[in-house]
């Protein structure tokens, strides 16, 4: 499902699509109330959502929809390049961040990885990140154990706390207690945020 208050914008995500195996434009909208109303008259497998639109805004359409389908596969395709625009996409629930200015293919990376229920962000978003943390991360040095890099790592492919718990032989609890951990090791806010820390720092790779 395609979401833009722009036609044309649509249009052209749909020629990029359309064709190509796995996908098939099924719905689209042009603002927060029609993307509602398009997801749940289509229970489209991904979303793709611009956050500039008329009315409340497209991140108040990601959470109206996660809202009502918890698993959603959504991907903002945004005009804009600052991290701060990506972060607050994922953190209201996202998978995946790329801009409108990104590469075809790229873009389509991207997509398809959230397609496939994994986060994933655009290169020029990524070194965004990369440079909005390195200066917090330069003067302390971290070390992980094997148990919190490979929690951080499932944690980055989109896996939720039971689902690492099942892939490593830990239980829910234990796996929440480390997030906790890294979270406080790594001053984080948010899981988001941990994330973004990690990779940038160079503890994780996706």
């Amino acid at each position: 499902m395609l979401v833009d208050d722009h036609p044309v914008v649509r249009a052209g995500y749909r020629r990029l699509l359309d064709g190509r195996p796995g996908f098939r434009v099924i719905a689209e909208a042009a603002d927060t109330r029609g993307a509602l109303a398009a997801f749940l008259a289509h229970r489209p497998d991904l979303v793709l959502m611009d956050i500039s639109m008329p009315g409340a805004g497209g991140l108040e359409a990601v959470r109206a929809i996660l809202a009502r389908q918890r698993d959603a596969r959504i991907a903002v395709i945004s005009m804009h390049q600052g991290a701060a625009f990506a972060l607050k996409s994922l953190e209201a629930g996202a998978l995946g961040y790329a801009t409108k200015s990104s590469p075809p293919d790229e873009m389509l990376e991207v997509v398809a990885a959230v397609a496939a229920g994994r986060r994933a962000v655009s290169r020029d978003i990524a070194q965004e990140i990369a440079l909005d943390v390195t200066a917090e991360l330069r003067n302390g040095a971290v070390s992980l154990s094997p148990r919190e890099t490979e929690i951080l790592r499932l944690m980055g492919t989109g896996a939720r706390a039971r689902d690492i718990a099942e892939a490593l032989g830990l239980s829910p609890k234990t796996v929440q207690n480390v997030v906790s951990q890294l979270r406080a090791k790594l001053d984080a806010r948010s899981d988001i945020d941990l994330m973004r820390k990690a990779l940038a720092a160079g503890l994780v790779e996706l």
